[in-house]
């Protein structure tokens, strides 16, 4: 698929966040008590801050995945300070914010390709490996978190098992131990006895006098004969060589054990990112992912009238001069945002009229279906009495206050799309549970003219 230059709107926020940091930066480090005190300049080992000038760099102590740039203390502080930046995913200092990033495409990778086992980014999805089994980084990474869990438990059963051999084995060498120590000592005792009578012996057979031979002789021969003991057969050096070699090697292995593998998996988990912030419960909640968003006058079509501001849309009978584009919908009044969107986002949609649909969609949908009528798109149809959703062609009656204004809530890596009626309060109308394997676009949809619909300015 052809890649689109990015859009004029996109240029100048980009231009717009660019400036910002630069200024806020400047006004931080004059400002800041740390500023007065001697900087911390990088080392060999450290990552240093992409927008420190000079032979000397100052350490970077966050990086951030949405600039792709390191920051140090005084630099980072606009993504703290500007509401454009605090919506940034800023992580640790690493030096390999380059690695996250598709070599083909120079965007984020985003998505898994479980058919090449390796990570990719949406517009790899469209070509080399279009048609493979692609899901969310994000689900990937749950999956095999499952996997991860799964084995630490084995591990950790086989780590309980080995404990309870080799305690069994230790408690069997002390058995032994004690049983061969006493053997040992009546062995020693049997053969002090033997080795006195045979000194008594000794001297008798050397008495010359034959009374004294005789009375000795007899008293010998009427006293307790040779002392009897169990026989014990030893093959030297190998009295206990089997049991010590499986002492020997189980003990090696616990060792390896709880030195190696334990540790390996212990750092995988931690490495696990399970600080994702609880779902929004409030209004409140939900406007803290609110972000800009403007409509795309190259997808509009030309039954529609787009407002200065590019927010609001009008159903019109006739027909407006847009030029011929392959980006424009050609039928059914529909129109895209600019903004694709791949984290947590939530916005807002005020309508009046008969009917309007709020969409999502991939980029390369159909440009001459409906939201909804495929399996690219979604669509909320919200009437004058009721609410009607779609997807793949397929519609799903939704009951709910019947409100002019619709919010929408998406959670790209869960997988979760839900459309909200908003008046004083919010009511859940409609959620959706699913993977996402590409950037989704908002849309709208008007049914008749005169209908409208306005991006409702909450960020």
């Amino acid at each position: 698929m052809e890649l689109q230059p990015r859009s004029p709107v996109k240029t100048e926020l980009g231009i717009f966040c660019a400036t910002l940091v630069m200024k806020l930066s400047s006004t931080a480090a004059q400002q800041s008590p740390a500023a007065s005190a001697a900087p911390l300049y990088a080392g060999p080992a450290d990552v240093a801050c992409d927008f420190c000038t000079g032979a000397r760099r100052r350490k970077a102590l966050m990086s951030c995945l949405t600039c792709l740039a390191s920051y140090c203390e005084t630099h980072l502080q606009p993504h703290y300070n500007a509401p454009v930046l605090k919506k940034h995913k800023l992580v640790p200092a690493t030096d390999k914010l380059q690695e996250k990033m598709c070599s083909s495409h120079n965007k984020l990778m985003e998505v898994f390709c479980r058919t090449d086992q390796q990570a990719i980014c949406y517009l790899c999805t469209m070509d080399e490996h279009k048609g493979h089994d692609t899901v969310s980084a994000a689900a990937e990474k749950a999956e095999k978190q499952k996997q991860l869990v799964t084995s630490q438990e084995e591990v950790q059963q086989k780590i309980q098992e080995k404990k309870k051999e080799l305690k069994d084995l230790r408690q069997v060498l002390e058995g032994l131990n004690t049983a061969t120590a006493a053997l040992l000592r009546q062995q020693e005792q049997t053969l002090d006895q033997l080795e006195r009578r045979h000194a008594e012996l000794e001297e008798l057979s050397n008495t010359e006098d034959i009374i004294t031979f005789i009375q000795s002789f007899q008293s010998l021969s009427s006293s307790t004969g040779s002392p009897v003991s169990p026989s014990v057969v030893v093959c030297p050096l190998r009295s206990f060589t089997d049991v010590t070699d499986v002492v020997s090697g189980l003990r090696d292995q616990l060792d390896n054990l709880l030195t190696t593998t334990w540790p390996q998996i212990s750092n995988r988990v931690c490495a696990v990112d399970v600080d994702d912030p609880a779902e929004p419960q409030t209004r409140k909640d939900f406007l803290q992912y609110s972000c800009p968003l403007s409509l795309d006058i190259n997808t509009i079509s030309r039954d529609l009238t787009l407002s200065e501001e590019k927010r609001k849309v009008t159903k019109t009978r006739q027909q407006q001069p847009y030029p011929d584009n392959a980006e424009r919908f050609v039928e059914y009044g529909q129109v895209l945002c600019t903004e694709g969107l791949s984290e947590r986002r939530y916005w807002e949609v005020e309508r009046s009229g008969y009917g309007a649909g709020i969409a999502v969609c991939y980029k390369d949908t159909n440009r001459r279906a409906w939201f909804g009528s495929n399996d690219k798109s979604w669509c909320l149809g919200c009437y004058s009495n009721d609410y009607l959703f779609r997807h793949n062609s397929v519609e799903t009656k939704v009951s709910g206050p019947v409100s002019s204004r619709v919010g929408v809530y998406l959670d790209h890596k869960a997988g979760t799309l839900s459309f909200y009626s908003v008046s004083d309060t919010m009511t859940l109308l409609h959620t959706v549970q699913t993977t996402f394997t590409q950037p989704l676009y908002p849309g709208i949809w008007l049914w008749a003219y005169g209908d409208t619909a306005e991006l409702c300015k909450t960020w």
